[in-house]
């Protein structure tokens, strides 16, 4: 029986170099067939012509806007046609012939709607970013990636579920995308993809880990680790998760306890460490929580 497509959409933005790398190792290493999505996402400069010059067997969108990561994405499931859609960071790169496991996780047990690979850091000495997800804490909404930092000695080897899947590496059924609906595009960046693994478990589906595949993520290459918009946007989606997906006391609790300590905390830290630009993207980041926090996607 020929092997269903998978289409990997991948979301550029200012990052030609890194694109092409991803692109390079996939075809360096995939035997499975694939379908290559790239959205290029209101880069400066035109990315999309080049990366079409280059790759003209690969399938390449321009917006002329900024669309945030879930709008980028979902650009790309519109104009995808595989059996399984790939979200796949440009900044991140495979080394092994094993996108099929993650397939074989989805036919295996039709009440898994989404599995992520094991992540691990691409720079040396490569260790495991992600083996899983552990639960948000109800009231703070923090939580932590399983085996993050540890070398990777095989203690992560063994498929488990995880509560939310990780938005740089992660397989869903296009059935998945059609009843869970697109990513949700109100955050811009962070977030959506934990919004979105509440929307597949409340269809009753499950997020599997499967750490038969690997892939190896350039951590942050395109925001930064402490860059105003990566405050700004974890601050006031943190806010927005809370509303969206919180009820009753926890709701309220919990955005208190983002306004009121959470948020006046990271400010604070900010300031003293001289970023007065953190500090102001914090205080955007609550107030445009207020401008959004009726609002749908």
């Amino acid at each position: 029986m020929m092997e269903r497509r998978i289409s990997v959409i991948s979301v550029n933005y200012n990052g030609y170099s890194l694109t092409c790398a991803m692109i390079d190792s996939l075809r360096r290493h995939v035997t499975t067939p694939l379908e290559i999505v790239i959205v290029d996402n209101g880069s400066a400069r035109d990315e999309a012509a080049p990366l079409r010059k280059r790759y003209p067997d690969v399938k390449v969108l321009r917006s002329e806007r900024n669309l945030g990561f879930a709008g980028g994405n979902n650009l790309g499931f519109a104009a995808a046609t595989g059996d399984y859609l790939l979200l796949l960071n440009n900044d991140t790169e495979v080394t092994e012939d094993t996108l099929h496991y993650l397939c074989e996780t989805l036919d295996g047990d039709r009440s898994i709607g989404a599995v992520c690979p094991k992540i691990r850091f691409f720079a040396p000495p490569q260790h495991i970013q992600f083996a899983g997800y552990t639960p948000l804490t109800r009231i703070t909404l923090r939580n932590a990636l399983i085996g993050f930092g540890e070398p990777d000695d095989g203690q992560y080897d063994t498929p488990h579920d995880t509560p939310y899947a990780h938005g740089a590496a992660m397989m869903v059924r296009r059935e998945t995308l059609e009843k869970a609906g697109p990513m949700p595009e109100i955050y811009f960046l962070y977030y959506e993809e934990l919004d979105w693994s509440v929307r597949i478990r409340e269809q009753g589906r499950r997020i599997a880990y499967n750490p038969r595949c690997t892939v190896f993520h350039k951590e942050s290459a395109t925001t930064g680790q402490q860059s105003p918009l990566r405050s700004y946007c974890l601050t006031r989606n943190r806010l927005l998760f809370a509303w969206r997906n919180l009820r009753g006391g926890a709701r309220l609790l919990s955005v208190a306890y983002q306004l009121c300590i959470a948020a006046p905390k990271n400010a604070v830290s900010a300031l003293a460490h001289r970023r007065g630009d953190l500090a102001k993207a914090v205080c955007r980041g609550v107030r445009d929580f207020f401008t959004l926090k009726n609002k749908q996607a």
